[in-house]
């Protein structure tokens, strides 16, 4: 993480403009600081942000309901894009100006970050330097929790609930490219719309169309193989209706409530898995060994145009209370960016 010891050469320390949180609470808690300028250590580099991500994750930290692992910056951001201005005594293979995009543990809200170079990934070909942000920690998630947790292979049905989300719209395009029946769920007939043209076979409006009906349509009956569900407690029931046999339900979210019944009856006679996972505390040989699988097998379905950003807006670093507010108004499809 960064070292906040002054800078070599005289440079002042109180160089690098971040958006802290200055109490737990609403979007009006953001406030943007002057913050030492970070020096890496031996095993990371420092990115000049270009682009931030912006995550439900760091609307539950501004809360106060979701702390920084031990060691990680205490101000919010799990994700960025920019240019490498300075590399680690020990590392190789990474130099000065190189155009990266890197899953953080935090502090991706600042005009600059250290991270683990091991959490770094080069800037795909075809996407802006800007709109890379919107990738490292939405195909991180998806990657991990479809093919690592919920095992998903090709002709496999992939309920994906959220699909006009951050990670459900990329999600929906990494089950669609490793040829699953790919089924979504989102509210109104636009976003179900723009849902299929991300490479759904089905979409499914939850305010209007019972999704375990159209799980069951869509699969001759069987039900899904996997289900990935950011609801929480409030779709557990259904989801689990929703499962074929041997299916696996992967719960990556809470949005609607934390606490529900889950009939074990149906769990046992399905032979399901229920499985829960996050991804800002696995430890960092984890998360390296994660960044080398999607280098490996996200990233040229990236630059092959088959898994892209989904970018709702772009917004100063200094509007980091309104980009809050806009996640929390339900509008938004795809990703929110910060552009310092």
């Amino acid at each position: 993480m960064p070292d906040t010891r002054p800078h070599p050469r005289g440079r002042s320390v109180f160089r690098v403009r971040a958006v802290t949180i200055a109490a737990p609470g609403g979007p009006g808690e953001l406030t943007v600081s002057d913050l030492p300028d970070p020096v890496p250590g031996p095993d990371e580099v420092l990115i000049d942000v270009v682009s931030s991500g912006v995550n439900p994750a760091d609307l539950l930290q501004r809360a106060g309901k979701y702390p920084p692992p031990a060691g990680a910056p205490v101000w919010p951001g799990l994700e960025v894009s920019g240019v490498i201005s300075s590399v680690g005594s020990r590392l190789t293979g990474w130099d000065v100006g190189d155009e990266v995009a890197a899953l953080l543990d935090g502090g991706g809200y600042a005009e600059k970050v250290c991270v683990r170079a091991s959490q770094v990934l080069p800037l795909p070909r075809g996407v802006s330097l800007v709109d890379g942000a919107a990738l490292p920690e939405a195909v991180c998630t998806a990657w991990s929790n479809l093919v690592d947790v919920g095992r998903l292979t090709r002709g496999d049905v992939l309920l994906v609930h959220g699909g006009s989300g951050g990670v459900g719209s990329v999600a929906t395009q990494i089950g669609a490219a490793l040829g699953a029946r790919v089924v979504t769920t989102a509210g109104g007939p636009e976003r179900v719309a723009r849902c299929r043209t991300l490479g759904a076979d089905v979409a499914v409006d939850h305010r209007t169309q019972d999704f375990v009906a159209a799980v069951r349509e869509a699969s001759g009956g069987a039900g899904a193989d996997v289900v990935l569900d950011v609801v929480g407690a409030a779709y557990l029931t259904d989801n689990l209706r929703a499962l074929a046999t041997g299916g696996r339900l992967v719960v990556i979210g809470m949005q609607k409530g934390r606490r529900g019944e889950l009939d074990l009856g149906v769990l046992l006679a399905k032979r399901a898995t229920v499985a829960g996972t996050t991804l800002r505390a696995r430890p960092a040989q984890e998360k390296a060994r994660l960044v080398r699988d999607v280098l490996t097998h996200v990233w040229p379905l990236v630059e092959q145009g088959r898994v892209r950003p989904v970018v709702h807006a772009r917004l100063p670093l200094d509007r980091a209370a309104d980009a809050h507010r806009l996640m929390e108004s339900g509008e938004v499809f795809g990703k929110v960016l910060l552009v310092p």
